[in-house]
């Protein structure tokens, strides 16, 4: 059975930090370029972070860029995003999200999703 599990989220006060995490199983994770998405109430679903299977590459969206941080532990089948600086337009459900092949923004691209774990940034 495959499954993406998202851990982590919470509330945090601006310029705080939290440290997401996505656990993996039922698929061959090595294979899988792993992406965070977000989705904040009344706004499309957009893309965060990805990080490739094959040659570990890397992409943020520019919002985000020098505030957080993507990392994959292979063994461990685990995913993780390290969310510095926090501001209140962080604040989403974030997702992650697997597909076989390279990073993309493109969601309907994307093999399997987690349920999602809850962001709030606010003072």
């Amino acid at each position: 059975q495959v499954q993406l599990v998202e851990s982590g989220g919470g509330l945090v006060q601006p310029g705080g930090s939290l440290r997401l995490s996505c656990a993996a199983s039922g698929f061959t994770f090595y294979y899988y370029a792993i992406g965070w998405f977000r989705q904040a109430p009344g706004k499309e679903r957009e893309g965060v972070s990805c990080i490739s299977s094959s040659d570990g590459s890397i992409v943020y969206r520019d919002s985000v860029k020098g505030r957080f941080t993507i990392s994959r532990d292979s063994a461990k089948k685990m995913v993780f995003l390290q969310m510095n600086s926090l501001k209140p337009e962080d604040t989403a459900v974030y997702y992650c999200a697997a597909r076989l092949g390279p990073c993309t923004n493109y969601t309907g691209s994307y093999d399997y999703w987690g349920q999602g774990t809850q962001v709030t940034v606010s003072s």
